[in-house]
């Protein structure tokens, strides 16, 4: 009866085989609820019934937040290496290649200008599938890069946050790139440009502790997990039990390190009424 016995120690699934928008003909919500996924992608993929907000990715993004999904993307063919030979199980060099055969990425965010509403917007999106979204040299670089694309436009500037941290792989490099992207977004302030900070389910680890809190307007969508280190590490360290919703996108927007959380039929129309707050312009409608 080996049929019935797990064999093994449990489901392990590569970080970047992980899927973030459902494939098939249904999808069954962490709740229960389920809906055909033609119906689900009609509805921004978020489930009517329970108001879930599916895991999308920066095609998704870019079709939702750019005028009739026209867009010119920046930096497209950067690319990260292996300085540091790094090996465990798995040489990274090989990771990296695999998952781009696997998610037609070349890293973890892609960055893009085009029209939303009418006037220009700078965007850099992160994918979660590409090895759970973790921040190496290549995100940074090319965050750093559309912060000056911005900078030297006028364009305001929005990231969509969606990460599991700093790149384990390229260690101190990855982390350098917390202090470099914020370097770049204040200088975006100091020249009064617009940036616009979404965080993502989830959004944790450095990309929290970086410019996924740097926005002039931080948003967020319903029941996406923000935080630095997991709820467990937060309960060993401190030695209490943790209140009820902790890290949630509702739990932080009470705490007040959101200005607000939105529905993702109306991020785009909140975004630019942001922009133009900022900015003092007239309300587009």
């Amino acid at each position: 009866m080996a049929w019935f016995k797990r064999t093994d120690k449990g489901i392990q699934t590569p970080t970047e085989a992980k899927r973030d928008t459902p494939k098939g003909l249904w999808y069954k919500s962490p709740t229960g609820k389920i809906i055909e996924t033609e119906e689900l992608e009609r509805n921004f993929f978020v489930s009517p019934e329970d108001g879930y907000h599916v895991r999308i990715g920066s095609n998704e993004y870019f079709n939702l937040l750019f005028d009739d999904n026209k867009f010119k993307e920046l930096d497209k063919k950067v690319t990260s290496k292996d300085p540091l030979k790094f090996t465990d199980k798995k040489k990274y060099i090989d990771r990296l290649k695999a998952a781009q055969e696997k998610t037609k990425l070349n890293d973890a965010v892609r960055t893009a200008v085009g029209k939303s509403k009418g006037k220009d917007l700078v965007v850099a999106c992160m994918d979660f599938s590409f090895i759970g979204g973790s921040m190496g040299s290549v995100v940074g670089e090319k965050i750093a890069r559309a912060a000056d694309y911005s900078l030297k436009k006028k364009l305001p500037f929005m990231i969509i946050s969606k990460s599991g941290g700093a790149r384990m792989m390229e260690a101190a490099l990855s982390l350098m790139q917390l202090a470099k992207t914020s370097a770049k977004l204040a200088q975006l302030a100091d020249a009064g440009i617009p940036y616009i900070s979404l965080c993502t389910d989830p959004t944790t680890g450095g990309t929290t502790a970086s410019f996924a809190m740097l926005g002039d307007i931080n948003i967020s969508e319903p029941g996406a997990l923000i935080g630095f280190a997991g709820p467990r590490v937060v309960r060993d360290t401190t030695g209490k039990e943790l209140p009820e919703g902790f890290q949630t996108a509702e739990f932080v927007l009470e705490h007040g390190f959101l200005d607000f959380i939105t529905h993702r039929e109306y991020l785009k129309d909140k975004v630019n009424q942001y922009i133009d707050l900022i900015l003092n312009q007239p309300i587009r409608a």
